[in-house]
């Protein structure tokens, strides 16, 4: 009986395994780790630089000095906490091993948890050396905003992982003909969640849409916070909300697509 219900249950020693699979993956190809690192210098720099030229023409930037760097790091986090998630996926599609996995012990919510938590470990590779750069090059600490830092952190890595579940549904369901959402889908997103002006500059009309993205509030969050010194906790729980809902449709959906990956035999010709 008991080996029934811990078969029923979460298994820590399965996701262990997954998470240390992608690990060695990730581990045995140097190509895969320059990736990780070469993008986020490359925006960092990029724009570190514009920011300190704005900064010498214009009094406000001066005056919310940091808030472009800032924002080029939040989104970083956004983007590569999705791009985490669906790349570890489609590792496995690229493999044709998905397969093999569904039809294994492991269950299709450790599977997302250890898609999660490759995430971070690869988010974490690439993000922590761009915060360096930005401290060392442009005298900018994001680790200085201190507590806020962990709930803009979090509301953009549950957006992540949302929009990662999302995509790597549809792409289980119709295949790597899907695969260009993966790359596509948050850069949809990004005029709208206001990454480097506020929501105002946005028409009345598409402001609504705006406030319904959590990525919005956090944006929204950090220049409050850069500009004014003000810590909008409303608009951290408000965001923390929408990622509540956003998880568990993610969740629904991508069971939805595996149950009709498996109905319609797409699931035997992943990869293709």
């Amino acid at each position: 009986m008991s080996e029934i219900s811990l078969h029923r249950g979460i298994s820590m020693q399965r996701i262990g395994a997954m998470i240390l699979r992608y690990w060695y993956l990730l581990m045995s190809s140097w190509p895969r780790l320059l990736e990780l690192l070469y993008w986020p210098a490359l925006q960092v720099i990029t724009w570190g630089f514009l920011q300190l030229y704005i900064a010498q023409n214009a009094n406000f930037f001066a005056r919310a000095g940091g808030t472009l760097i800032g924002a080029v790091i939040l989104w970083d986090i956004l983007f590569r906490g999705q791009l985490g998630f669906s790349i570890s996926f489609l590792e496995e599609m690229w493999a044709r091993n998905l397969g093999n996995l569904m039809m294994s012990p492991l269950r299709p919510i450790e599977f997302l948890l250890s898609l999660m938590i490759m995430s971070l470990i690869r988010l974490a590779i690439g993000v922590i050396p761009m915060t360096l750069l930005a401290l060392f090059l442009f005298h900018f600490n994001v680790y200085s905003l201190g507590l806020p830092l962990i709930a803009f952190f979090c509301n953009l890595i549950f957006t992540s992982w949302s929009v990662g579940i999302f995509v790597s549904g549809l792409v289980l369901r119709n295949g790597l003909g899907a695969e260009s959402i993966v790359w596509t889908l948050m850069f949809a997103i990004m005029p709208l969640a206001c990454i480097y002006y506020p929501v105002s500059v946005l028409p009345a009309w598409l402001q609504v849409v705006a406030w319904v993205l959590p990525p919005t509030y956090v944006f929204e969050g950090m220049r409050a916070l850069l500009i004014e010194n003000t810590f909008r906790t409303d608009l951290m729980l408000e965001a923390l909300a929408i990622n509540a809902g956003l998880l568990v449709a993610s969740f629904g959906a991508f069971l939805a697509l595996l149950r009709s990956a498996r109905k319609n035999g797409s699931l035997l010709s992943a990869g293709e």
